[in-house]
C-alpha cells in the first residue's frame, strides 16, 4: 500500500522547476494578448454555491462536481467552469449601463471525471468573456483573439472549428421530438454518427426536410463552402438566420486575415446547454483534446438577474503545454 503522505490524489499533480517556468512564461505571453485586445482581469473564487452550476444553468453534470457543505448546510462546489462564475460576478458587481464588459481570467477548474483532459481533475484555464455585445463583430473579435492566442503560444499548425448551435435548435424546435429523443439526436450528431441519427429517426413522425438535415449534419464540416450545403438543408427561418450570421462572421475573418485558421462543423454541439449561436473548438497536433473552447451564451446571465448577450473562450493551459512538448 502506497504512503498517501507523499502522493497526490488521482487526477492531481505537482509542477516544479522547468515545468513551472515554462507554464509561467506561456501564461504571461497569453495575458499580453488579452491586454492588447482591451480585456481587464477578474478573479472569482474557486468555491461557489451549487446552484451556480445547477441543472438549470446547463453546465457540468452534478456527478462530475466536487461537492461539500459549509457550516450552515449550504451545498458548495469547486468551480468546474469559469463562465457561470464570471456571469454570476458580473450580475453581482457590474452596472448594466457600463456594457460591454471585456473581462479575462486565469485559474484552476475542477472536474471529477475519468474522461477529462489528460486524465487531470484539476486543470489551469485562461480565457475571456465579452459581455453585453450581441453583434457579429463580437463573435469575430473572440475568434480573432483565439487565433492570436494560439499563435502567441507558439503552436504549429492549428485549426479553429466553428459550429452554430442555433442552427440545430431551430430545426429541433420544428421537429417536435421528445426531450429524450432530441438529446439522443444531439449526442449522435456530436459523435458524427449519421447512421445512428438515420436509424433513430426512422420511427419518428418528423418532417422529411428536417430529418434530412439532422442526418446530414454530422457530415457538414469543412471550409466556407460547407455553408452553402448547410443553407440548402435549412428549412426554416431560424436555421437560415444562423447561416446568414456565419457568413457575416466569415467575411470579417477574411478582413482580419485569420480565415485560413477557421473551418466550419455543424456537428459541433456542446454538452454545455447554455450555449447559443456560435460554438467553437481549437485543435492542434500533439493533443487529443481541444486546446480552446468557446461560444456565445446569450441566455446565461439572465439566470443571475442581468440579461445580456455574451461570447467567450477558454484556453486549456495543460493541453497547450502538452501539445507544445510533443511539437518540440
Amino acid at each position: 500500500m502506497k504512503n498517501l503522505l507523499i502522493h497526490t490524489p488521482e487526477g492531481f499533480r505537482d509542477l516544479y522547476q522547468d515545468q513551472m517556468k515554462r507554464k509561467r512564461e506561456l501564461m504571461n505571453g497569453l495575458h499580453q494578448v488579452f491586454e492588447r485586445y482591451g480585456y481587464a482581469d477578474i478573479e472569482t473564487p474557486s468555491v461557489e454555491y451549487f446552484d451556480v452550476f445547477g441543472a438549470d444553468i446547463g453546465t457540468t453534470p452534478s456527478n462530475e462536481l466536487y461537492k461539500f457543505f459549509d457550516r450552515d448546510g449550504n451545498t458548495l462546489v469547486l468551480r468546474p467552469d469559469f463562465t457561470p462564475s464570471v456571469a454570476r460576478a458580473v450580475a453581482m458587481h457590474f452596472h448594466p449601463e457600463d456594457k460591454p464588459y471585456r473581462l479575462c481570467y486565469q485559474g484552476s477548474t475542477f472536474v471529477n471525471s475519468r474522461e477529462y483532459r489528460l486524465n487531470l481533475k484539476e486543470t489551469t484555464q485562461m480565457g475571456v468573456e465579452l459581455i453585453g455585445d450581441g453583434s457579429v463583430k463580437a463573435d469575430a473579435e473572440v475568434l480573432d483573439l483565439t487565433v492570436d492566442m494560439l499563435k502567441e503560444a507558439g503552436l504549429g499548425e492549428f485549426q479553429v472549428s466553428v459550429g452554430e448551435v442555433d442552427y440545430f435548435k431551430a430545426l429541433l424546435e420544428d421537429s417536435h421530438l421528445s426531450q429524450e429523443t432530441a438529446e439522443d439526436v444531439r449526442k449522435l450528431i456530436l459523435n458524427k454518427n449519421f447512421f445512428g441519427v438515420s436509424e433513430l429517426l426512422e420511427g419518428c413522425q418528423i418532417d422529411a426536410g428536417i430529418r434530412r438535415a439532422f442526418v446530414e449534419m454530422p457530415q457538414l464540416f469543412g471550409g466556407p463552402e460547407v455553408l452553402d450545403r448547410a443553407e440548402a438543408l435549412a428549412v426554416n427561418e431560424g436555421s437560415r438566420d444562423a447561416i446568414a450570421r456565419l457568413r457575416e462572421i466569415d467575411a470579417l475573418l477574411k478582413k482580419s486575415g485569420n480565415s485560413a485558421y477557421i473551418s466550419y462543423d455543424f456537428g459541433l454541439l456542446s454538452k454545455f446547454h447554455y450555449y447559443t449561436g456560435i460554438i467553437f473548438s481549437a485543435f492542434t497536433y500533439g493533443s487529443g483534446e481541444p486546446v480552446a473552447k468557446g461560444g456565445r451564451y446569450d441566455a446565461l446571465l439572465g439566470h443571475f438577474g442581468q440579461d445580456a448577450p455574451a461570447v467567450g473562450v477558454g484556453f486549456s493551459i495543460d493541453q497547450m503545454m502538452n501539445a507544445l512538448s510533443r511539437q518540440k
